[in-house]
Formats: structure tokens, C-alpha cells, sequence
């Protein structure tokens, strides 16, 4: 079992950062991959940021470029920094761990980006 904490949401004028982490305990010897999704009201949740153990990367084709995702090869921390946010970013962001078998969830954090 994994367990996935967040933190690092809130609100932010368009063109401002922020950095997203989340804390991982449990069984984290097991985890192969980490990712950030989000979700927007009335939207799928979908892939923002991947990140294997071996630091390969991956990013959706709207936030490259100004979001970075690190940190996994500890495997117990990993982070979205987050730049020239804009109002289309605004979701509650998750925080995805798998071991190939199961994969496992954050609560989720608020992102709002916002005048």
C-alpha cells in the first residue's frame, strides 16, 4: 500500500507560480512511476506531468514548457513546479503513484488561477 499527500494549492493571478508536492510513505519501494492529473469542473481528469523512477519525463502538450516535474527518484517526494500559470490550469490537481499493479491516489489539491 501507498499512501499520497498534497500540498502547495491555492490561488494565483494569471502569469504567477506555484509549486505542488506530495509526500508518499508506505510501501514506496514499490513505485515505478509518479504523476500529477487534474480536473476542472465538468472536465476528465487527465495527465499533467509523469515521472518514472528512472527520471524519465513526460508532459501533456499544454503545460510544456512551463510546468517541471522532479523528485522521484527518491521516491518519497515528488513535485510540480508550476509557471506563467493561466485561468485554463484551474483544477484540483492529484497526485498518482503506481507499482505496475495498483495504481494509487492523492486527495487532491485546489489550483485556482484567477484576477
Amino acid at each position: 500500500q501507498v499512501q499520497l499527500v498534497e500540498s502547495g494549492g491555492g490561488l494565483v493571478q494569471p502569469g504567477g507560480s506555484l509549486r505542488l508536492s506530495c509526500a508518499a510513505s508506505g510501501s514506496i519501494f514499490s513505485i515505478k512511476a509518479m504523476g500529477w492529473y487534474r480536473q476542472a469542473p465538468g472536465k476528465q481528469r487527465e495527465l499533467v506531468a509523469a515521472i518514472t523512477s528512472g527520471a524519465g519525463t513526460h508532459y501533456a502538450d499544454s503545460v510544456k514548457g512551463r510546468f517541471t516535474v522532479s523528485g522521484a527518484n527518491a521516491k518519497n517526494m515528488v513535485y510540480l513546479q508550476m509557471n506563467s500559470l493561466k485561468p485554463e490550469d484551474t483544477a484540483v490537481y492529484y497526485c498518482k503513484a503506481d507499482d505496475g499493479l495498483v495504481d494509487y491516489w492523492g486527495q487532491g489539491t485546489q489550483v485556482t488561477v484567477s484576477s
